[in-house]
């Protein structure tokens, strides 16, 4: 059996269902490759979406025409808005799901898209001839057909998650697995690497799952979502539906002592595990023998959807044989009594180091094969539906013989992600923080469709609906502005300025001029606050902003100074041997690109700068 597509997408994670709806929505007819389309966006670990930096990326998503933003809005059980305290440039929004329902939603919407082909089966063997992508093997049979399936195509996207050579540990036991109950991909890993791809071994991991009709929630300290919940989607008017109460506690010297008892036990620390795991969310094991000072760590009970009797045990990660995980659980105080579901576990999986990839996730050597997600190296379903969704973009771009698509570091922190990735690689798994992000102030949540509506319009994602609602928000913000500049308000010394400049001091914000009927603001269906907070910090940062975009003006050289793939680097005078090394194993696509890379001088870029000219 055989069959052709224009674009086919190997997994139907959070990258692979934003790439095909994204290719989909282009006008390519798009085979969908994946083991069962009951995980389809499955969320094997913390069942919610956004927080810090991972909330930027779901509005830039969402205002590129993406997935992700409108389909939290739909089914999350909990919202709140982190760093309120803190300046506008942290806000961001994160949402505790139901992850069946999240699944059958975007299962459903994908559904609706007539130019997307279900395919069942695991595809084992890329097929590459004369340095372009052909199409995809399968190693089995396919919806009921004959074993050895083939699928052709002009563009492939790989997004395989945790599958590739996937490697479960629970204490001694080792089982090959991409997911609990799931078989990992082995022929596609060994496929992969065939094509000369350098790689590597990470690791991640998910904490026990306890019966909720065992546990006394009177016991904890309650952690509620806001009072009118902040959308993510530009597209959401209002999210008005009752939220569920998440409960907080710590863990106790019982359970710090019960891990340093057991260590050898732990294939994170006997040896067992060879990959390497996230710093920043460190497991059970880590934070007890990292930080052996801290007294206590905070643990969250979150339920993993309506009438589910799962609780996800945030901030527990471990892969301590069951016995033992289970007694780490009845150690915590209100937890005596809990019966765990399925104890936690570690993952070890190739992955492929992301220096190979254009920042379009085009790999450099094998044209129309794109890669997204954690096969490059990443962890979080945020960070893999950006690269989902761009290299979906590039391949139905691709696919019909039109120009790429690609993002700078200024234009959102899509672009940081694809420019961290390609430019320094991974050392371990890659997480999206706001410290990343050297031009934050502009890349807010706010002011996410402002920056990226029009790219999308501009290569066909964007629906008219869409578009029409963000021309509204558009005109509004630009009439607010004007407002501001002409409008002069009373301060509370009795002195009379411009609004724009009361701005600008700290005991004045936007909400106060407007509730003392100084100042008349247009506000649209996504409520007050969005419309709000563009306007006010246009005014309130212009200092900053003003030389943030200064910056931005200045890299711009940089950034629009190509490198041919081709350029030699090799006897260029005054580049040393360790400087040569990085710029040949990276390829650089521009000069800016090229002064990111660890260890690449001024001198250097000044270099390769005059041999362009």
């Amino acid at each position: 059996m055989s069959k052709t597509f224009d674009v086919i997408v190997i997994g139907a994670g959070h990258a692979g269902v934003e790439a095909a709806y994204a290719a989909a929505r282009l006008g390519q007819r798009v085979g969908l490759c994946t083991l069962s389309k009951d995980t389809v966006a499955h969320m094997p670990c913390n069942p919610a979406i956004g927080g810090t930096a991972k909330g930027h990326l779901v509005r830039e998503i969402d205002a590129l025409g993406g997935l992700m933003g409108r389909a939290i809005d739909a089914t999350g059980l909990q919202f709140k808005l982190l760093n309120r305290s803190r300046g506008p440039a942290v806000w961001s929004p994160r949402a505790q799901a139901d992850k069946r329902v999240y699944s059958d939603w975007v299962a459903n919407t994908l559904r609706r898209e007539t130019q997307i082909e279900w395919v069942i089966g695991r595809v084992g063997r890329l097929l590459v001839k004369g340095g372009s992508v052909r199409g995809v093997e399968f190693e089995e049979s396919v919806n009921g057909g004959a074993p050895g399936t083939t699928l052709w195509a002009r563009s492939v996207v790989v997004t395989a998650g945790t599958f590739l050579n996937g490697l479960i540990h629970v204490g001694q036991q080792r089982k090959p697995a991409g997911r609990v109950g799931e078989p990992p991909s082995h022929d596609l890993a060994e496929s992969l690497k065939g094509l000369g791809f350098r790689w590597g071994r990470l690791k991640t991991g998910t904490p026990p799952r306890l019966d909720r009709r065992t546990i006394d929630f009177e016991r904890f300290d309650e952690a509620l979502g806001d009072d009118c919940p902040v959308p993510f989607s530009f597209m959401t008017k209002s999210i008005r539906r009752p939220q569920i109460t998440c409960h907080s506690l710590y863990t106790t010297n019982r359970v710090h002592d019960l891990v340093r008892k057991n260590i050898d036990l732990s294939p994170l620390y006997n040896g067992q595990i060879q990959g390497i795991g996230p710093r920043y969310c460190p497991s059970l094991e880590d934070k007890v023998m990292r930080f052996p000072d801290r007294e206590r760590h905070h643990i969250f009970l979150e339920p993993e959807g309506l009438g589910v009797e799962e609780i996800y045990v945030n901030g527990f990660s471990m892969s301590l044989p069951p016995k033992i995980q289970q007694t780490l659980v009845n150690v915590l105080p209100g937890l005596e009594e809990a019966k765990m579901l399925r104890p936690g576990y570690a993952v070890e999986y190739d992955f492929i180091q992301p220096t190979e990839l254009l920042r379009t996730y085009e790999t450099k050597n094998v044209a129309g094969l794109f890669l997204a997600g954690q096969v490059n190296g990443t962890s979080g379903y945020e960070e893999a539906a950006a690269q989902g969704l761009v290299a979906g973009i590039n391949a139905a771009q691709h696919a019909a013989h039109k120009a790429p698509l690609s993002f700078t570091r200024s234009d959102g922190y899509i672009g940081v992600l694809a420019d961290d990735l390609t430019t320094r690689g991974c050392l371990e798994p890659y997480r999206m923080f706001t410290s990343r992000a050297e031009y934050r102030l502009l890349l807010r949540i706010d002011n996410a469709d402002l920056r990226l509506t029009k790219r999308g319009r501009d290569v066909g994602l964007v629906s008219e609906e869409r578009w029409e609602h963000f021309v509204e928000r558009r005109k509004r913000f630009e009439r607010n502005i004007k407002v501001v500049e002409q409008t002069t308000v009373t301060l509370r010394d009795g002195l009379r300025v411009r609004a724009s400049h009361a701005l600008r001091r700290p005991d004045v914000s936007l909400d106060s001029l407007v509730n003392q009927q100084e100042l008349s603001i247009q506000t649209g269906s996504i409520g007050e606050e969005v419309d709000c907070w563009s306007v006010e910090t246009e005014f309130k940062y212009a200092g900053y902003l003003k030389r943030q975009n200064a910056t931005v003006d200045r890299m711009k050289h940089l950034e629009q100074r190509s490198i041919p793939s081709e350029f030699e680097y090799n006897g260029l005078p005054g580049l040393s041997r360790e400087v040569t090394e990085r710029l040949v194993e990276t390829r650089p696509e521009t000069l800016g690109q090229a002064s990111r890379i660890p260890g690449v001088t001024p001198a250097a870029i000044a270099l390769i700068d005059a041999r362009l000219s």
